[in-house]
């Protein structure tokens, strides 16, 4: 599909009478003629999912982080308990485990006094005039992410990818200072902050491993290491950043 720059690819079983696809996919049958396709007369669309990137915040057998008062269970962490291949029956087990445990550790907190936490100061921002903003951001970003950053990767696509991460992650930061913070703001931000994470540390891997496979680096190292990447005080221009990576990296860029 990336190859030929198609939007999707097509799943023909109209080969099939009704009464077999009724049986067999009723689901799927009901959910394609929702939107109005009807799989015993013409093809399905279809597209792979895309998995960006596998793992989390490192935790304990107690689902702790290394900052006091922050735990993480399920997707979002990286247990080490789910194995080379993380499946949806995997994390959920493991959500309900270390949701548990991460329970039982914050009840055996001595309690504390919360600091007093001034009131949101937003005297100096106005309402937004134009929403569109986010909504054209949030499309950009998905569709790039899903075109330059899927499964099969080339540095090619993931610096184009970090491009335009740069210049969405500008245009939120101004729209960020001057106008009325929103939930849909907030997440913007945090999936550009995201995305930058991700395309960062793929550009840094130099083989191919699980879910990222690289058509310029094709071959798998004999052994896995994490990529880690240093938290950097002002948002530096890609060449500029990815020379900073590489100079300061600790480990090899393996995950």
């Amino acid at each position: 599909m990336k190859k030929l720059g198609l939007d999707c690819v097509y799943l023909d079983i109209s080969h099939k009478p009704v009464s077999f696809l009724a049986e067999h996919f009723p689901n799927i049958m009901t959910r394609c003629l929702e939107l109005g396709i009807d799989i015993s007369r013409e093809p399905i669309p279809v597209v792979p999912a895309a998995h960006y990137t596998c793992g989390g915040i490192v935790t304990d057998l107690r689902a702790r982080t290394n900052i006091p008062g922050l735990y993480a269970a399920g997707e979002a962490s990286c247990t080490g308990f789910h194995g080379a291949n993380r499946l949806a029956s995997n994390s959920l087990l493991e959500c309900l485990v270390f949701a548990e445990a991460a329970v039982k550790n914050i009840l055996e907190q001595p309690r504390i006094d919360l600091p007093d936490i001034p009131e949101w100061d937003a005297s100096r921002v106005v309402d937004p005039d134009e929403e569109i903003v986010i909504s054209h951001n949030w499309d950009e970003l998905r569709r790039f992410m899903w075109d330059y950053v899927g499964i099969v990767r080339t540095t090619k696509r993931l610096e184009r990818a970090q491009n335009r991460i740069h210049l969405l992650a500008r245009e939120i930061d101004e729209y960020y200072a001057n106008f009325r913070v929103s939930h849909d703001l907030i997440e913007l931000r945090n999936l550009v902050v995201t995305a930058d994470l991700i395309v960062r540390c793929a550009l840094l891997r130099r083989e191919s491993r699980g879910l990222h496979f690289s058509r310029d680096y094709p071959e798998t190292l004999q052994k896995a290491k994490n990529t880690r990447i240093k938290r950097s005080s002002r948002r530096a221009p890609y060449s500029e950043a990815k020379q900073n990576l590489d100079e300061t990296r600790s480990v090899e860029t393996t995950k």
